[in-house]
């Protein structure tokens, strides 16, 4: 009899002759798996941490770093003059290849912010009014992929092969959740008026090889926010109740059989969505909020914009959720860069400074890590009025949870082309982003086809200087 056949064998015993025993080893296993949903796998923090939870703004599509945040005069003074071949020979280039490269001047002015004079683009005036002392802008950044899905895929999951957890699972994973009545994972996606919007798929927030309950939950912007959350006409929270408390005891009935971890995540999860019945309703509900607040942020309700999604965010970290990604599908400037940049930094400047202030006054930002970045930058050369793909160099920012801010860190080179200085790969700024948190990216790992995975892959350094 084989090893599998002597398992049941086993387990039809237990179910047909002590079936309290049964019952008594699922509550153990959904016990331990409730720990662990709380409590996180790492029972015990590496080093003290500065930051608690992540909001991740993420631009998607690509935002180019030159009429944002890397200010670059030579750039503007090779206006329409070609490129110097030793930038550009035997370089990547997406859409350019074979093309005549020219240079492209920033399309805007960039001014100096805050008491610090952090310098960044006039496109940004309330981030620039509001928030520049907070922030880090890394200029130093680059990345390995030169189109959006792959390059997606390793700022999420730190490698650009399909199927590796993203952060925000490995993070749920390590730490666990601070709440039992919403998901320690949510995603949100705006989509703006210019540019390209850029498709996002699921699986970029995908728990991977992890258990499914450390994935990401998407909250749509209209209606329910997770769908069929709401019960039917007629069905009251008490008969609600019955039929959760029926398919779970159907599910623990075939747990018992084939203990299999994810019918526990299962049970977890119908339990969620019932407590979520009661508590959705109450996050969403933007009345009790201040007018100073509603007027800061410019939104009185969940619209969809990100603006409201980042007030959303806020309510959510205010109730324990552990990693929050609000995606903007604006950011793929091909052609109209000088437009359609000012634009789309318009749609998010106002509900990203509203969220680092409102943070502040709360006293929240101190141990809450924002970031704001995108998948990679955008080429100095020109792409009839646009501008390509570029992975050799670009920016990102970084605020509060930690971190030093009123300052730049890193450098691309004088045209904008290539990280030259303090460069900052995707690896590093996700060992950076553990480290906060008070996990030694080395040690978070998860044993899968026989070798240990983390989020950093094989590389990955901490970037000190920009920890305060």
């Amino acid at each position: 009899m084989t090893s599998r056949h002597q398992h049941f064998t086993r387990r039809a015993l237990l179910g047909h002759s002590a079936r309290g025993l049964g019952s008594v080893a699922l509550a153990s296993l959904l016990a331990r798996n409730s720990a662990l949903g709380a409590r996180g796998a790492i029972t015990a923090l590496h080093h003290p941490p500065k930051a608690k939870r992540v909001i991740w703004l993420y631009m998607a599509g690509g935002m180019s770093h030159l009429e944002t945040w890397d200010p670059k005069p030579k750039l503007a003074e090779m206006h329409g003059k070609p490129m110097p071949e030793s930038f550009t020979k035997g370089q990547q280039i997406a859409q350019l290849q074979g093309a005549k490269l020219n240079c492209f001047a920033p399309q805007h002015a960039f001014k100096k912010w805050g008491k610090s004079g952090l310098e960044f683009s006039e496109i940004w005036p309330q981030l620039g009014k509001l928030a520049a002392d907070d922030m880090c802008v890394i200029r130093g950044m680059h990345t390995d992929a030169i189109n959006h899905d792959p390059a997606h895929t390793l700022m999420n999951t730190g490698s650009m092969i399909p199927g590796r957890p993203s952060a925000g699972s490995w993070l749920l994973y390590g730490l666990g959740a601070e709440t039992e009545s919403l998901p320690g994972f949510v995603v949100m996606v705006s989509t703006g008026r210019f540019g390209q919007a850029q498709p996002i798929a699921a699986r970029q927030w995908h728990s991977g090889f992890l258990e499914s309950k450390f994935q990401g939950v998407e909250f749509r912007s209209k209606g329910d926010p997770v769908l069929y959350l709401s019960n039917p006409a007629g069905v009251t929270a008490g008969r609600q109740r019955d039929v959760v408390d029926a398919v779970n005891k159907l599910n623990r009935l075939e747990n018992e059989a084939v203990d299999d971890p994810e019918i526990a995540t299962r049970i977890q999860q119908y339990e969620l969505a019932f407590r979520m019945q009661t508590s959705a309703p109450e996050l969403l509900d933007f009345g009790k909020e201040p007018k100073s607040v509603l007027d800061l942020y410019g939104t009185s309700k969940v619209d969809g914009s990100f603006a409201g999604n980042c007030l959303l965010a806020r309510r959510l970290a205010e109730r324990g959720v552990r990693f929050i990604q609000l995606y903007h599908r604006d950011w793929d400037h091909h052609g109209a860069v000088k437009d359609h940049s000012a634009g789309t930094a318009a749609e998010v400047d106002r509900g990203a400074a509203a969220l680092l202030a409102d943070l502040r006054q709360r006293d929240m930002l101190k141990d809450t890590l924002v970031v704001c970045g995108t998948e990679f930058g955008r080429t100095p050369m020109a792409q009839g009025n646009g501008r390509d793909h570029h992975l050799a160099g670009f920016s990102i920012w970084l605020a509060g949870g930690g971190i030093k801010g009123g300052m730049s860190y890193g450098a691309t080179d004088e045209f904008g082309y290539n990280a030259v200085e303090n460069k900052v790969h995707v690896n590093d700024l996700h060992a950076t982003l553990l480290h906060l948190l008070g996990i030694d990216h080395l040690k978070l790992t998860y044993r899968f086809q026989g070798r240990d995975f983390r989020l950093t892959d094989v590389a990955g350094q901490v970037v000190k200087s920009v920890i305060a």
